[in-house]
């Protein structure tokens, strides 16, 4: 690593979210309380050393149900599924064991009800993301997935005057809110959620890095190729001119980017163990370098536990934690 760093400035609140930290739990849990092997579908977090660390005490990952026997225990991840994912487990007799995120459920809640409305439903999202592929299942014929501004002007779908829209939970905070404004523009008769579906995590992440981008040389962002919310985090830093790079961990991280670098901003991904941040800082600071936290907001949100596990725990007589599922350790 560049020894000229003067300063490492942490960005606060980063890594793992409420969703992610009761994912995890959900499946730690299941672990103990199911009889093995316990399948889960997909990785449950977009993180490759979250789902080793899993691995390693037991869990057996799949891309698709075909590759659960009959009968076996499954978690669906925290990205969510389509119902034709929750038919063919019910079909084969799966037991299942939800871990969608409560925060995504609301958005396929929300899909649901506009359908039955006879709304066309315009989802701003990336259409090969898990979390996108789960929402678009739930009615295939009246939604539309777009990403960008440019998009709106393409769309052509069969009521203009009866059309809603939702979102991905993990996008980019400014860009989304530009494709809400354009959807406004062209279809003034439109409505949405009551609530922003970005979740707070996502929120409350991005708001850190606008915060830090501008104090520091370069920024780090520590997360998987293919989680959304640390390639927007990514995106967020270079908007407001900051040099920003993902990494899965310390490892990635390439000499030339630090060259002439006094401060080095860090933060994490929703998916992000703080242990990859803690060896990042811990190899950035050899030469000396202070380490400064900015911290934005406090997050204490929590979910409870999917009353399938609770279930699944009676009957074999073992008592879970409480429904507030508090940060464990992986």
């Amino acid at each position: 690593m560049a020894t000229s760093i003067a300063e490492i400035v942490l960005a606060g609140p980063r890594g793992f979210c409420a969703g992610v930290e009761r994912a995890i739990d959900i499946v730690e849990l299941a672990l103990e309380v199911c009889r093995p092997p316990v399948y889960v579908r997909r990785e449950i977090v977009h993180n490759g050393y979250v789902v080793e660390k899993l691995r390693a005490k037991g869990a057996i990952f799949v891309d698709e149900l075909n590759e659960v026997p009959d009968r076996a225990t499954v978690i669906f991840s925290a990205h969510g599924v389509s119902p034709a994912v929750r038919e063919d487990a019910a079909r084969r007799g799966l037991r299942v064991i939800d871990a969608t995120c409560p925060l995504v459920t609301k958005v396929h809640l929300e899909a649901i009800r506009y359908a039955r409305e006879n709304y066309s439903i315009i989802l701003i999202g990336h259409e090969d993301h898990d979390e996108v592929i789960g929402t678009l299942g739930e009615a295939p014929r009246r939604i539309f997935v777009i990403d960008s501004v440019a998009e709106v002007e393409k769309l052509k779908v069969p009521n203009p005057e009866k059309i809603a829209y939702l979102t991905q939970t993990t996008l980019s905070v400014d860009d989304t809110r530009d494709v809400i404004e354009a959807l406004r523009r062209r279809f003034p008769r439109i409505v949405g959620p009551s609530r922003d579906d970005i979740c707070y995590a996502t929120q409350n992440r991005q708001a850190a890095v606008k915060t830090v981008a501008g104090d520091v040389d370069v920024l780090l962002v520590i997360g998987a190729a293919n989680s959304s919310n640390a390639i927007r985090l990514v995106e967020v830093a270079q908007s407001a001119g900051t040099p920003a790079y993902l990494i899965n961990n310390v490892h990635d991280v390439k000499a030339e980017w630090l060259q002439g670098a006094q401060r080095i901003g860090v933060t994490a991904g929703a998916s992000t163990p703080e242990i990859l941040v803690t060896e990042t800082v811990a190899a950035l600071r050899r030469g000396g370098a202070a380490v400064r936290e900015v911290h934005v907001v406090e997050e204490n949100v929590r979910f409870g536990l999917p009353s399938e596990l609770e279930h699944m725990a009676r009957e074999r007589e073992i008592t879970l934690p409480s429904r507030t599922v508090m940060r464990q350790s992986i």
